[in-house]
């Protein structure tokens, strides 16, 4: 009961009594009690995954929160049209990543989605952190890139900002695939330097 109540909202619990509704015992190989499935949100086809923690409520919460947080969907990669797109993206979340990719003339549309797919891949790994992801031409906001010492040289560069703290980082290493995940880990154990300069009056994307 104490599980259900601190998952409620996040995880459904049901109950079911395997000695009424035996055929559904049978179908899922329930052979001792108490057993516990866990289904996948959304998911047709019925499949369960068997329950392999401790029997405390605490055990049981932790559990379940981390698969749901391990199906949730991984967070879009959005381009920084206006400031609407930067506040949703960044006001509430622990962090938010912003890719300052290189203007379309200098590397054009198969060399930008091959940076946005790499993004995307790191947001997929990392959705469990909850960040917002962002990316912008350079150039394109000229007052966020000084806010953050990107001196409108040197694409494709990335920041990570905790806008709550006032705090950001900027990638020293290569815009890579062993760049980025070095800078991510860093940021996952906590390491941000550098007073923010407030974010605001981020004029709109032409």
């Amino acid at each position: 009961a104490r599980a259900a109540t601190e998952l409620k909202g996040k995880v459904k619990l049901g109950v079911v009594d395997a000695t009424v509704h035996q055929q559904l015992a049978q179908r899922y190989g329930v052979q001792g009690f108490p057993t516990i499935k866990f289904f996948q949100a959304g998911r047709k086809d019925g499949q369960a995954e068997d329950y392999d923690g401790g029997r405390t409520a605490n055990d049981i919460v932790a559990w379940a929160l981390d698969k749901a947080q391990a199906n949730i969907p991984a967070p879009e990669v959005l381009e920084i049209i206006n400031q609407a797109v930067l506040d949703d993206n960044c006001a509430d979340k622990p962090l938010c990543i912003i890719s300052f990719l290189p203007n379309i003339l200098d590397c054009q549309s198969a060399c930008r989605n091959k940076h946005i797919k790499m993004l995307k891949d790191f947001a997929e790994n990392y959705k469990r952190n909850s960040w917002g992801w962002l990316w912008v031409e350079g150039f394109r906001q000229p007052k966020l890139e000084e806010s953050v010492g990107i001196g409108g040289f040197g694409y494709p560069a990335q920041v990570a900002i905790n806008a709550r703290k006032g705090k950001y980082a900027v990638l020293k290493g290569s815009f890579s695939q062993t760049g980025i995940s070095s800078f991510l880990k860093e940021l996952s154990a906590g390491r941000l330097t550098s007073p923010l300069v407030p974010l605001k009056d981020v004029p709109e994307g032409k």
